[in-house]
């Protein structure tokens, strides 16, 4: 499955609207930062793809496993630090509760922090290039 996202700010702000598909989502800075602090920043975002991730995998993996799950909370924290700002690191704790045994519902759980795509994806290092750029100058 391939995946297509995109961001479009609103005019004339740095608030944007990210779609994939039929889903939308509002990005925006801090208003300390220049924002008008309406929607997710970038870090925000990063953090909110692991727990939904992991999330969702749990959700398929125990579905899989005959399994069902009454809740599920993922809580993701992290840091960004140097110049360029980049992740000091990222952890994320989970709960869950099912109609499984303890047992099997903490190997669930260790199941999907094996196999869970974005986790994964980070852990290896996933190659991220600029394609295309196209600019221009407008007048005021």
């Amino acid at each position: 499955m391939a995946f297509e996202v995109e961001t479009r700010s609103l005019q004339g702000r740095v608030t944007a609207l990210g779609s994939a598909g039929g889903h939308a989502v509002v990005i925006d800075r801090p208003e300390a930062a220049g924002g008008g602090g309406l929607g997710f920043n970038g870090g925000e975002l990063l953090h909110l793809a692991i727990a939904g991730c992991v999330s969702n995998d749990l959700f398929r993996e125990a579905l899989a496993a005959g399994i069902r799950l009454d809740s599920v909370r993922v809580s993701v924290r992290g840091d960004f630090a140097g110049d360029p700002a980049v992740s000091t690191g990222i952890r994320y704790d989970v709960e869950v509760a099912g109609d499984a045994s303890e047992a099997q519902l903490a190997e669930l759980v260790a199941r999907v922090d094996r196999i869970a795509e974005i986790p994964c994806t980070l852990r290896r290092g996933a190659a991220v290039q600029l394609g295309e750029a196209s600019v221009r100058r407008t007048t005021a």
